[in-house]
């Protein structure tokens, strides 16, 4: 099952990650958050990785510090 996350609104989102490749050749992996479940969705936080809320109620993923 996707890890969901339910904002202060009432709204839930489900966790994905995608692998992008980038100009130089790297290859970085982006989190994001979704309204639905789909490809690519997560069913756990990554390890030193928290989510907070922004200021207009989306999550966001951000490293532990």
């Amino acid at each position: 099952m996707a890890y969901q996350f339910k904002n202060s609104k009432g709204k839930t989102y489900f966790l994905h990650s995608r692998n992008v490749e980038l100009k130089g050749g790297r290859t970085q992996t982006l989190y994001f958050f979704a309204k639905e479940p789909g490809q690519g969705a997560l069913d756990d936080i990554p390890s030193g990785y928290q989510v907070a809320e922004s200021k207009n109620g989306l999550p966001v993923l951000k490293k532990k510090g």
